[in-house]
């Protein structure tokens, strides 16, 4: 579905759980909304045209501003507030994605020397197994 913007239009190609894949034509001399994302980054790969991505910094009073020519990619992340630029009528292709937690894992147990041969535990486990339909 393609969506008509001051600055141009959207079309969403794909969208999953976890990323959002749009083509966007914009216009020369048109911005879009200085935005932010809470949870999202935001990627931007230019296929034609010139565009200017502004990232305004959380930590200190300045905004950077990055120009994209075709086969240029740029990514903002989570929670940075950013706005595109056209410089030149062009298409680029903008994805949105949300950033696993590297760190998702639940241990259980930990990993340890296993003092008997493999192979023997699998035996005793399916003898165990065994026995224990048998009983049933």
């Amino acid at each position: 579905m393609k969506a008509g913007k001051i600055w141009g239009q959207t079309e969403l190609i794909h969208a999953n759980g976890v990323l959002e894949f749009h083509r966007i034509e914009y216009k020369k001399n048109v911005q879009c909304s200085k935005h932010q994302h809470e949870f999202k980054w935001n990627g931007f790969f230019v296929e034609s045209g010139k565009m200017m991505v502004r990232v305004w910094q959380k930590d200190y009073n300045l905004v950077d501003e990055t120009i994209l020519k075709p086969g240029d990619f740029m990514r903002v992340k989570p929670g940075v507030y950013h706005q595109f630029v056209g410089l030149e009528d062009g298409v680029a292709f903008e994805l949105y994605w949300a950033e696993f937690d590297h760190n998702d894992i639940k241990r259980e147990t930990v990993g340890q020397q296993v003092n008997e041969d493999v192979r023997s535990i699998r035996e005793k486990q399916q003898t165990d197994n065994n026995n224990h339909h048998q009983d049933i």
